[in-house]
């Protein structure tokens, strides 16, 4: 049998859906949810396994508690699962969630995600953007270029237009990262190797400095500095 470990960090915590198609989706989405297969195995037997402490678990029931007191409903999941082993949580996806809620503005960093209804693509961004995190997000249309261009208004290390797993998978050349209270520096790619370097200047005087040559007043030497810097900017010497 093969037996593997799977594990994801990057895991949609916030669902922004258009209005026009939010019913439909939620209707095929919330059906897959509750199909999803949770249970202790390491093979593909199970969609989704334990998490990872009973910190975690704990905050994955308070969230969907305090999501539901503020007026949220639960499509899906919202329940501990300790007949499966210590650390289970159901697959949970809530509606209605407001911005007093806990799981707002905060990482649940377990099998929870809330939905939203968005208006048009400004509100989208709006909503995205929202909060102090910012590690990745995931813009999905049939219109990739229009996709590229929202996703170049949302505040994250990495943004997905649709699918992006197998363009991602071997890309160690992008560097990884997020942005905001997401995590600090990047890895992968030529920034990641920046992460690990020192950078180190020297400099090398010639001719003279900034003190005034002979034969010139202060300022006639003041003029010539700032001539010489104008003339640098255009002609782009660095």
């Amino acid at each position: 049998m093969l037996r593997q470990h799977r594990a994801l960090c990057i895991s949609a915590e916030r669902l922004l859906l258009h209005e026009e198609v939010a019913d439909a989706f939620l209707d095929r989405f919330v059906a897959r949810v509750r199909a999803l297969r949770l249970g202790p195995g390491l093979d593909y037997a199970v969609d989704v396994g334990s998490l990872t402490s009973a910190r975690r678990l704990d905050v994955c029931v308070e969230h969907v508690r305090d999501a539901v007191a503020h007026g949220a409903r639960v499509l899906a999941g919202g329940r501990a699962r300790p007949d499966l082993g210590p650390l289970f949580f159901e697959p949970t996806v809530l509606e209605g969630v407001v911005r007093e809620a806990a799981c707002y503005a905060h990482e649940t960093f377990g099998p929870v995600v809330s939905v939203y209804r968005v208006r048009d693509d400004a509100e989208a961004v709006e909503r995205a953007n929202e909060g102090d995190y910012g590690l990745n997000a995931s813009i999905w249309t049939r219109d990739t270029a229009r996709g590229r261009r929202i996703a170049s208004r949302i505040v994250a290390g990495t943004v997905n237009v649709n699918e992006a797993y197998a363009a991602t998978w071997a890309s160690v050349g992008a560097p990884m990262g997020g942005m905001r209270a997401s995590g600090l520096g990047r890895r992968h790619g030529a920034e990641g190797v920046h992460d690990f370097t020192e950078a180190q200047t020297i400099t090398t005087q010639r001719l003279w400095g900034f003190g005034v040559p002979p034969g010139m007043t202060s300022e006639q030497w003041a003029r010539a500095l700032t001539a010489g810097v104008r003339v640098m900017k255009r002609v782009g010497v660095r």
